[in-house]
């Protein structure tokens, strides 16, 4: 597959998804109707308490991505300054600080992390959006860590802390400018991950109503009707489906597009 088919394809994947889950509830006019569960009758037919499907996949994208979406940017907003200051400081004590009760956090498998927060703490979408933010901070800090480490100490920086330069200016005009490519590919995996995150919190009920109009719950609630009405489960999982594939070739093909900062001259860098 060619550049071009590439981007085009991950334009439509992640956008046709994104589109419906933003505007999708602008387009219906009122309270759902009831009719009878898993009814094949009309464009998509009936989910299990008999609510029109096609209005549920409208209403249901935008809790699951909004929830996915600032989960991730909370991650970084955190992981990343916590992960450049690890790489970049001097003493070993402010690294095992930073770094060693995240590695606690690691070990916890999310799952049960998940499991434990079903049983303690209020149903809504801010407990799923800080509990999806905590599981990917560690890993998101531990990769900045990791791939900030050679320019942090390398000869370039070591210039530009001779040179008297501030350390916002080495750690975030150099290092963060250097490892933006890693970043960037990084993030398109953490969303993916997100999202399905996203998804089993709703199949244990910790995000949203067993009810609601959304998609994961759709996929959880009607798989019992699965050879009755297929497409109450089939559609929101396709556009699930669609929306990580699409993250992840749009990623590569604006990393296709850059060149890396580690690539340039340090004199270019110290200018």
């Amino acid at each position: 597959m060619n550049r071009g088919l590439r981007t085009a394809a991950g334009a439509v994947l992640l956008g046709g998804p994104l589109l419906l889950a933003l505007a999708g509830p602008l387009l219906v006019d009122g309270p759902a109707g009831h009719g009878r569960p898993f009814d094949p009758a009309g464009p998509l037919g009936t989910d299990f308490v008999g609510r029109d499907v096609v209005d549920q996949l409208l209403l249901g994208g935008r809790s699951v991505v909004l929830v996915a979406l600032t989960a991730t940017a909370l991650a970084y907003l955190v992981g990343v300054p916590v992960g450049l200051l690890a790489a970049t400081t001097r003493h070993r004590l402010v690294d095992e600080l930073l770094m060693r009760p995240l590695d606690l956090l690691l070990a916890v498998p999310s799952l049960l992390l998940l499991i434990l927060v079903a049983a303690t703490a209020p149903r809504g979408p801010a407990t799923l959006t800080m509990i999806v933010a905590l599981i990917a901070l560690p890993e998101i800090a531990r990769v900045t860590r990791a791939a900030a480490l050679p320019l942090a100490h390398g000869t370039v920086t070591e210039a530009m802390r001779l040179y008297r330069e501030t350390w916002w200016r080495r750690a975030i005009g150099y290092v963060t400018v250097g490892i933006r490519r890693v970043l960037l590919a990084d993030a398109g995996v953490r969303f993916i991950g997100a999202l399905y995150l996203v998804a089993t919190a709703s199949f244990l009920g910790v995000g949203v109503a067993p009810d609601a109009s959304d998609w994961a719950v759709m996929v959880d609630r009607n798989r019992t009707g699965m050879f009755l009405q297929p497409w109450a489960v089939v559609v929101p999982a396709a556009l699930i489906v669609a929306m990580a594939v699409g993250v992840n070739l749009v990623a590569d093909q604006m990393l296709a597009g850059r060149r890396s900062t580690v690539d340039r001259d340090p004199a270019e860098v110290l200018r």
